[in-house]
């Protein structure tokens, strides 16, 4: 039985020994969602760079034709004095440039903004990918579980051919009967039956993992026990101050928009009329200057907009105060597991001792004949299962010392 299980563990691909944070580093980095922090930069810089072609001079390019029921006539006659009247169809061609002088800083603002959207992002993408520790603490910590299994299987096994050993002694010596060998032969193929689903299960485990991580598993590490804190330091809470510092800067750019803005513009033209109303020939013309805009009207709606940022930032306060208080519930369950787990280890050793005692007794016994097969497979059985429990408790209290620890963020 153990040759089967050597070669099963043996199967998978050769590789040392993997760590616990080693596991969270690939598993971050292999993730699918990582992807998404290229793809957040680049948008950003997209938009940003956009942005900053608002400085540089922009140019416009119009044409059109009209024709008109009436035009604009002199209402005089002077004798000898020919007055042109235009032509009912007029044609325009023009070219303008136009260059920011003072924007009131709405487009260093709006960079401002861009780039606190992108930290905003970057920061939820980020406590997406913090889920993942939880679900490799599951399948290292099962992996580990899985092991331990195995190691006391193979001390039962043990002890149950020692057992059988001893029963065929006693049954050759005419001093046993048949059904204890039979009965104990039962419990070992049991044990073996144990065994390979116990294999199969950690061969489960490690095959999850790998998908996760991005390479093949084999052996994994036990990590030690924790310095637990219980502080909170998850990404998510600065997902929430980006959040409010996006919605600080769009109440920056509510100020700017009630300013002024100041440009120059350079217009050239061909058409008919030209600028000279009175020549009703073809021509080119230019004019520049400078312009000045400014709209009262974005006064109407400042308040109600403000009004509206400040029940966005209650609402993240909101959702800020809500996220503590259920990860503070979490870290007080996770830090009750742990001390539950403590406390059952204290007393396993104890348990172990005296399991083992019976049954080294109970082999005597059985030797002699003063027990019956049932008795003894109880009493290897009991200290089995105390061994076992020891096991699944020490898993149990590192496993929920590193739940402990995600929860708030210190890992």
């Amino acid at each position: 039985m153990r040759y089967y299980l050597l070669l099963l563990l043996f199967s998978l691909p050769a590789r040392g020994q993997l760590t616990l944070p080693e596991c969270y580093r690939l598993a971050e980095q292999h993730y699918p969602l990582t992807k998404r922090y290229d793809l957040i930069s680049k948008a950003a810089a997209y938009t940003i760079d956009n942005l900053q072609k608002g400085y540089l001079p922009q140019f416009s390019v119009n044409a059109q034709a009209t024709y008109q029921s009436a035009v604009t006539q002199v209402p005089i006659s002077i004798p000898g004095v020919n007055i042109p009247t235009m032509n009912k169809d007029q044609y325009k061609a023009t070219v303008q440039l136009d260059q920011v002088i003072y924007d009131g800083g709405e487009i260093a603002k709006q960079q401002a903004l861009q780039k606190s959207n992108e930290a905003v992002s970057r920061q939820q993408l980020q406590a997406d990918l913090y889920a993942l520790k939880d679900r490799i603490n599951q399948l290292y910590f099962g992996i580990l579980l899985a092991d331990e299994q195995l190691k006391q299987n193979d001390l039962l096994l043990e002890d149950l051919k020692l057992g059988l050993k001893k029963t065929q002694a006693a049954l050759d010596n005419g001093t046993a009967f048949r059904s204890n060998a039979d009965l104990i032969n039962a419990e070992i193929l049991a044990t073996e039956q144990h065994n390979i689903e116990l294999a199969n299960s950690r061969e489960a485990y490690a095959k999850m993992l790998s998908l996760f991580i991005g390479i093949p598993v084999s052996n994994v590490e036990k990590p030690a026990a924790l310095t637990l804190s219980d502080s909170i330091h998850r990404p998510e809470l600065l997902s929430f101050d980006a959040q409010a510092k996006s919605l600080l800067l769009q109440d920056q750019l509510l100020t700017i928009g009630t300013r002024p803005k100041l440009g120059f513009f350079i217009q050239g033209g061909y058409g008919r009329p030209g600028l000279n109303m009175l020549d009703n020939s073809f021509q080119a013309y230019y004019m520049g200057g400078i312009r000045l805009s400014w709209s009262p009207s974005s006064f109407y709606t400042l308040k109600k907009k403000r009004a509206l940022l400040v029940v966005n930032q209650q609402e993240i306060a909101v959702q800020k105060e809500t996220f503590l208080f259920n990860t503070a519930m979490s870290v007080q369950q996770a830090s009750a597991a742990v001390n539950k787990y403590q406390q059952l280890m204290a007393s396993d050793d104890a348990i172990i001792k005296l399991r083992t005692q019976v049954k080294t007794a109970a082999i005597a016994q059985l030797e002699n004949g003063v027990i019956t097969g049932n008795d003894f497979l109880k009493e290897v059985n009991d200290e089995n299962l105390a061994r076992q429990n020891k096991s699944l408790h020490e898993m149990q209290w590192l496993l929920s010392q590193y739940n402990q620890q995600t929860t708030t963020g210190n890992l």
